[in-house]
């Protein structure tokens, strides 16, 4: 997932502020994980890496998300991701703080 931040006319900027399974991905790609990889070298590792779940900024380290699921093997990064991805909506969901305050988040005034 990912939104367009607001525009100030500098190209230093990035296009899109990425969150929940695109904003793993981009930093495992970043931090050059290898797999297959266990749950327990990734909290060794990267557990402390805080991946931002929604637009208002709401984030969970990577151990967090972890803990939650039983798998603890992981032989591709889609695998990792695919498992995650329902963890990174749930927590989403319950740092939702209404419609309106997303909406406010999302547009630049």
């Amino acid at each position: 997932m990912g939104v367009r931040p607001p525009s100030d006319e500098m190209d230093d900027e990035p296009d899109v502020i990425e969150f929940g399974i695109a904003a793993l991905d981009a930093r495992l790609e970043q931090l050059d994980v290898t797999f297959p990889t266990t749950a327990e070298e990734l909290v060794a590792e990267y557990g402390d890496v805080s991946v931002p779940v929604d637009a208002a900024g709401s984030e969970i380290t990577l151990a967090a998300a972890l803990e939650k699921t039983a798998q603890q093997e992981f032989d591709t990064e889609r695998e990792l991701l695919d498992v995650l991805h329902p963890i990174f909506e749930e927590h989403r969901k319950g740092s939702s703080r209404g419609y309106l305050s997303q909406l406010r988040a999302l547009l630049p005034f």
